[in-house]
């Protein structure tokens, strides 16, 4: 039912967003008629789509003025290559309101200049490139003033003049959108937010945090990134240098078949048995004039056509029959003999014998011409001259550039947007889902141990739907997580009985040694008690706090039982003698710190991980060493003694001269206490000493307790 409503309200949002967008693009088109209409020196053919960049975001705004220019096309074919700047103004409004700087007013001041540069600045060089110098349009008159003023070029006066006319209008459009943008509620602006969730959306600090992760090289956002901006490259540059090509050699074919035509035209209007009366008396033979009129008509029937002229092919030259004057340049006149040409010396054997040569195209003095020689032949099939006509081909470098241009303005458009197409469907898709289940596994190791089914719970939450392999890789997680909490459980139990069993035997066998001396075993336990009570007491006073930590205070606890183990390598003879000892028999008794000692480290070098089993081993070796440096065995003092072995020292003897032992009767409380306190810094470590002391009344309860119960 949840991924039921989750998808229910994604499509929802679409749909609002589908609205938005459609709203863009009507209004985009409604300014434009409007200012067409009314012929204002504006466009506002852009309030759409900024209007719906600032408020729905990058990808809505992109599409609005994708659409909206190949929408104007069907009236303006031209309007296609200016996609281009509508889309980058989509981005450039989206990234200031996505900033917030928009809520400021050099903000605004930026982002009106912004959006002039481009579709003023970046306007009028594609402008430029497309067409040339400005002859037409809204900005025509602020161009020729400015040009007229003799202070800037053509070309900074197409760009300074298409700018400030750009400025109006996107002045314009800042006062109609803005209002939008600070007074829509944000209830209304949430639902044009275009997401794509596959899973539980993120919110706040949650999807900030799933937007970057801390990878050790290149995010995949980055490498998906490259991966799609190279391949549109490499489509467009190929694209594009195909299709340059192509565009340049099928107009060189054109104007190679313009140029024949032309030229076959000329040798119909010259008459071939006339030439040498044309060339030795020119304009005085007769038909010349109306023979170069009509040369005149067809010159000037096509721009592309440069010169007209006629020659006879001599050894030494050519011989001037017809050379019509073209602006900047005069004709020669009739029977003038010109020296060939460099590039025409392949041909001068062909031309000399009356055949036809390739189309020659050359670029020196004259410019970037297409030159075409075709023969004129007299009846007898004599070839007595050449029809010879230059194309220009200055236009259709002009054109290349014109084709790239529209070309490279296209790519842009189009890259911008399948760019974000592809970012949008990557982020929703594949970013926020690996980097929540990155987060999610985090937590799930951070919280192991304390709350393991929440961090489940939390997993579950996430309900990524990408239905691919994502989908596929969250599904096993959850179901690794999931039973990786279960074995991790049911390790603990055991855990946690092995644990009791082995506490239990600890006490059993400290209470096997203590019973050879005819104790009922109660002393392990109280000895534990007691050191509990003095390190709580210590790391409340706030002594030894950096040695205090809960782990150590566990140790201690679980090893106490074990101070004593070394009396199992002492004769019972020794342990239950009623008397005084002799020197050797107490050299025997003390031999039990060191032999528990050495037992404790059998026991550690025979399992992997010794656990508290380090701190039981420094209790038997250590705990009847004295502050002061006078204990046994080993004579060291103050700190030189483990602190677990000094807070065991004052358990321990106060419990032994509190309880009866086979050849005494138990000591009073109070006179226990106050040799405690006679100790302080020769017996025991006062600190450790003074906190059992401040803890009196809880070591009573202790000791009432255990006289109750025996």
């Amino acid at each position: 039912m949840e991924s039921t409503a989750s998808e229910l309200n994604k499509n929802r949002n679409i749909r609002w967003v589908a609205v938005l967008c459609l709203a863009g693009i009507v209004l985009n088109l409604i300014g434009s008629a409007i200012a067409d209409e009314l012929h204002l020196p504006m466009y506002l053919d852009t309030i759409g789509t900024i209007l719906v960049s600032v408020i729905g975001g990058y990808l809505p705004g992109i599409t609005v003025g994708f659409v909206s220019n190949f929408i104007k096309a069907a009236a303006d074919q031209s309007a296609v290559y200016y996609e281009c700047l509508s889309v980058i103004m989509a981005v450039v409004a989206a990234w200031f309101a996505e900033k917030g700087l928009l809520k400021k007013i050099w903000g605004v001041i930026c982002f009106i200049f912004a959006l002039a540069l481009i579709g003023g600045g970046l306007g009028s060089v594609l402008t430029w490139f497309l067409y040339g110098f400005a002859q037409s349009g809204i900005s025509v008159k602020t161009v020729s003033r400015l040009y007229e003023s003799g202070l800037f070029s053509p070309f900074w006066a197409q760009f300074n003049g298409e700018f400030l006319v750009d400025l109006a209008d996107k002045v314009v459009n800042a006062i109609i959108v803005l209002p939008f943008y600070y007074f829509l509620p944000d209830r209304i602006r949430e639902k044009f937010e275009l997401n794509g969730w596959q899973q539980k959306p993120l919110k706040g600090r949650e999807e900030r945090a799933a937007e970057v992760s801390d990878n050790r090289s290149m995010s995949i956002r980055s490498k998906m990134l490259i991966l799609i901006t190279s391949a549109l490259l490499v489509v467009a540059i190929v694209s594009t240098v195909i299709g340059y090509k192509l565009y340049m050699s099928d107009s060189v074919d054109d104007h190679i078949a313009l140029g024949q035509g032309v030229a076959k035209t000329v040798a119909g209007v010259v008459e071939p048995y006339r030439i040498d009366d044309y060339i030795n008396k020119g304009y005085a033979a007769i038909g010349y004039v109306r023979t170069e009129n009509n040369l005149y008509d067809i010159r000037e029937s096509s721009k592309d056509i440069e010169y007209v002229y006629v020659y006879r092919i001599l050894p030494e030259g050519c011989q001037v029959v017809f050379d019509l004057d073209t602006e900047g340049v005069k004709g020669g006149n009739a029977g003038d003999l010109i020296p060939f040409d460099e590039s025409f010396g392949p041909y001068i054997d062909t031309l000399l014998k009356g055949g036809e040569i390739e189309p020659i195209i050359s670029d020196d003095t004259f410019g970037w011409l297409l030159t075409i020689y075709y023969p004129i032949i007299d009846d007898n099939g004599d070839c007595q001259a050449y029809a010879c006509v230059d194309i220009s081909m200055d236009r259709l470098r002009t054109n290349g550039y014109a084709f790239l241009a529209k070309q490279i303005s296209l790519f842009i458009g189009t890259f911008i947007l399948v760019l974000a197409i592809g970012l949008w469907i990557i982020r929703y898709n594949l970013i926020f889902p690996v980097n929540t289940m990155a987060m999610a596994a985090t937590n799930f190791a951070y919280h192991m141990e304390d709350q393991p089914e929440d961090s489940i719970d939390r997993i579950k939450e996430i309900q990524i739907s990408t239905g691919d392999e994502i989908e596929n890789l969250y599904l096993a997680f959850s179901k690794m997580t999931e039973d990786s909490v279960a074995y991790v459980n049911e390790i603990n139990e055991k855990t946690d009985t092995i644990q009791q069993m082995q506490d239990g035997l600890i006490l059993v066998l400290a209470d096997m040694v203590e019973s050879r001396d005819k104790n009922t075993g109660d002393h392990v336990r109280k000895t534990a008690i007691y050191t509990d009570i003095i390190m709580h007491e210590l790391r409340r006073e706030g002594i030894y706090t950096d040695i205090l930590t809960d782990e150590f205070i566990s140790d201690v606890i679980k090893s106490a039982p074990l101070h004593d183990i070394g009396k199992i390598s002492v004769s019972d003879a020794i342990l239950n003698k009623p008397g005084k000892l002799t020197d050797e028999e107490f050299a025997q008794m003390k031999y039990h710190t060191t032999a528990g000692s050495e037992i404790i480290n059998r026991v550690i070098d025979s399992v992997p991980e010794s656990g508290y089993l380090d701190t039981a081993k420094e209790l038997a070796e250590y705990h009847h060493e004295k502050w002061g440096g006078n204990g046994y065995p080993h004579g060291i003092s103050g700190e030189e003694i483990p602190l677990s072995a000094r807070i065991m020292a004052v358990a321990d003897v106060f419990d032994a001269l509190v309880s009866k032992r086979s050849y005494k009767e138990g000591m009073p409380v109070e006179k226990a206490f106050s040799i405690i306190e006679e100790g302080k810094g020769t017996h025991f470590d006062p600190y450790v000493a003074q906190a059992f002391l401040n803890a009196e009344a809880q070591v009573r309860e202790v000791l009432n307790d255990y006289r109750k119960d025996n």
